[in-house]
């Protein structure tokens, strides 16, 4: 046989089979493409001399392994895609008397040339668009840094040995996948599993189980920490569920509704039912494959959109004053100096107080159990503890410029959350009455997404307090912690000479205390909200890019499936006409069942994804839901023109 024989074959092969290959081949261009360009970014020398450049390093990384993970996954998922089309194929060169080694060779010279093509042209393709992603990047993160166009080496590198083994690795599954397969098989491939899908009632309840499960903790979260632990376990419940609904549950609907004889015996519903049990037994995977990667598209970019939008307002919870100085187990002599420091920088700097305030606390996590504050010293974190802090009332009434007066036995009561509507409390084995439950105070704003409920307990005086704290941990500490806010106003110059100056100062004192400042932390908010919306695109991106491949291939499976239905149907009587609205129909419905599931999926998770975002003190809820309703609204148009155009292609075949 002719040494070139195989290769022309290849070649040939890949040639007829383009309308199923090339998608496949340009949606691995385009991965590898944006691995090269993720790792690329995370190892350019520049991000070193960012502000937060640790943070926006970290997320690169983080992007990197997920894209790698997934591209693996999506690439074993559609090649099973591209083999189960080319099955007849297969078989039919084996009938004609090729040895399945001599088809293992072709096929390994296929996987070769596509392996080639993609990783060249991705790997260029990164080059080329690197740099511009960088100035993306950077634009995002408001920062202005030289960069010289580089090729890593070390991305070439692990993104070659990355997609070289996914290529190998799919390859071999194919190679075993054919050997282990007989020929009649092969030739039937496509057509296997044509018989009527049996109702699986258990595997239809415990799918529909699991995405209730899903759901309900998704609503019923209420902690912030708590959130972000059992998210994946949501997560995990929600995607067995809609796997579990749309292979079983689908079934057993559409044979309820064929049970129902004045419904089911109409001619459109007849012809929908009945072709729609067959559709969902063969797409029902794909399908939930759809779903899943469309609510990770919504997430993705809501998320990371709303974080960055709303940064500014984050800023504004994070830091309710320009400047915090916390001395934590202080003494009055060290307080003093600090507040030295303060005055003189306000004179060498040039700036005006605007505010400049003490507060003194002592702090502890108690358990709210009716009006007892429980402090459990051997037990461990729990997400339903509360965090006390007591204050002098000395301290209070400067802050709020008021004159409450309290009696030994009373005290005033305020939470960054929810009221707690408590007449009295017992603290320390001692009850206090509460005077007043305060609506509102300078002690910190009320916040719906607090990662944990502070109650602040305003007693008589500093020597209460200790009475308090020494009651229930034992021993005579008289320290504090001094918690200072400060405001100035002056030139931008002056401001931020008076924030460096603090940073500065603070560093110099032998004694436990640290500085934050709003106008200091900015670029590093810029850092790590820019890198997780620059993150967020990308992954969209990918999961996007996922998303119309898939739905690509299920219109073209669907095309060759209908191609057959559609002549019997005609053979059977029915008009041209009527059999065209009917696998329109029955087309809509399947492909746009995922969209309706994916905006179901986000709409349960809102409330989890809301306590997430707390975390990084984002509570501007309403702007979280405009971008979330936007993100699903431009989704939804490009997920209708994908299907509007990958239609065509299934109209081709079936006509």
């Amino acid at each position: 046989m002719h040494k070139w024989f195989y290769t022309k074959m290849a070649l040939g092969n890949l040639g007829k089979n383009r309308k199923i290959i090339l998608p496949y081949l340009i949606m691995s261009i385009g991965i590898i493409t944006m691995f090269y360009i993720m790792h690329a970014i995370a190892i350019n020398e520049g991000l070193a001399s960012l502000p937060g450049a640790d943070s926006i390093i970290t997320i690169l990384f983080f992007g990197t392994v997920v894209i790698g993970i997934f591209s693996a996954i999506f690439m074993f998922y559609t090649n099973s895609f591209l083999i189960k089309q080319r099955k007849k194929e297969i078989g039919l060169y084996n009938i004609l008397g090729l040895e399945k080694k001599h088809i293992a060779k072709m096929l390994s010279i296929e996987t070769f040339f596509i392996a080639l093509v993609a990783m060249t042209f991705g790997l260029l393709g990164g080059m080329v668009l690197s740099k511009l992603m960088f100035m993306i990047l950077l634009r995002l993160l408001g920062f202005d840094v030289t960069l010289k166009f580089a090729v890593s080496g070390v991305s070439i590198l692990i993104s070659v040995l990355l997609f070289g083994g996914i290529f190998l690795s799919t390859l071999l599954f194919n190679v075993g996948h054919i050997h282990l397969s007989r020929p009649i098989e092969l030739l039937k491939g496509g057509n296997l599993g044509e018989r009527e899908p049996k109702s699986k009632w258990i595997m239809a309840l415990t799918g529909a189980m699991a995405l209730g499960a899903g759901y309900y903790i998704a609503l019923t979260v209420e902690s912030p920490l708590e959130a972000i632990f059992i998210f994946f376990i949501a997560v995990v419940l929600v995607m067995i569920g809609t796997y579990l609904l749309f292979t079983t549950g689908s079934i057993v609907v559409l044979k309820m509704l064929r049970r129902n004889k004045n419904f089911y015996y109409k001619t459109k519903n007849f012809t929908s039912v009945s072709g729609m049990i067959y559709r969902m037994k063969q797409n029902a995977v794909g399908l939930a494959n759809i779903c899943i990667l469309s609510t990770a598209v919504l997430v993705s970019l809501s998320t990371t959109v709303s974080l960055y939008m709303g940064m500014e307002d984050v800023l504004e919870t994070r830091y309710p004053h320009e400047i915090g100085i916390m001395m934590p187990g202080g003494i009055p002599e060290d307080h003093e100096k600090v507040n030295e420091m303060v005055n003189q920088l306000v004179a060498e700097k040039n700036v005006e107080l605007e505010h400049f305030n003490t507060v003194r606390t002592k702090g502890f996590p108690v358990v709210v159990s009716d009006n007892e504050f429980i402090v459990d010293l051997d037990k461990g974190f729990d997400f339903k503890m509360n965090f006390v802090q007591l204050v002098p009332l000395e301290d209070f009434n400067i802050l709020e410029n008021s004159n409450v007066e309290l009696n030994e036995d009373e005290i005033l009561i305020y939470t960054n959350l929810e009221a707690l509507g408590l007449e009295s409390i017992v603290l320390g084995g001692s009850e206090f009455q509460v005077k007043e439950e305060l609506a509102d105070s300078l002690l910190e704003p009320k916040s719906e997404t607090a990662l944990m409920m502070n109650i602040y307990v305003v007693v008589e005086d500093a020597e209460t307090l200790h009475g308090i704290y020494n009651t229930i941990f034992g021993g005579d500490d008289q320290t504090l912690d001094y918690i200072t806010s400060i405001d100035v106003i002056g030139t931008d110059e002056a401001e931020l000479a008076f924030n460096n100056g603090i940073y500065g100062g603070v560093s110099g004192f032998d004694f436990d205390i640290r500085a934050d400042s709003k106008m200091l932390s900015k670029d590093s908010f810029l850092s790590a909200y820019g890198g997780f919306l620059f993150l967020g695109i990308f992954l969209g991106t990918l999961f996007l890019m996922a998303t119309v491949l898939i739905i690509y291939y299920k219109q073209i499976s669907e095309g060759y499936d209908d191609k057959v239905r559609f002549d019997i149907m005609q053979k059977v009587g029915m008009g041209e006409s009527e059999v065209k609205s009917t696998i329109k129909r029955q087309i809509v419905m399947v492909f746009f069942i995922p969209l309706i599931a994916a905006i179901v999926h986000i709409s349960f998770a809102f409330n989890v994804i809301v306590k997430m975002l707390a975390l990084f003190s984002f509570s501007n809820i309403s702007l979280f839901m405009v971008c979330t309703a936007v993100t699903v609204l431009i989704f939804a148009i490009i997920y209708f023109i994908v299907y509007a155009l990958t239609a065509r292609a299934y109209y081709r075949i079936v006509q």
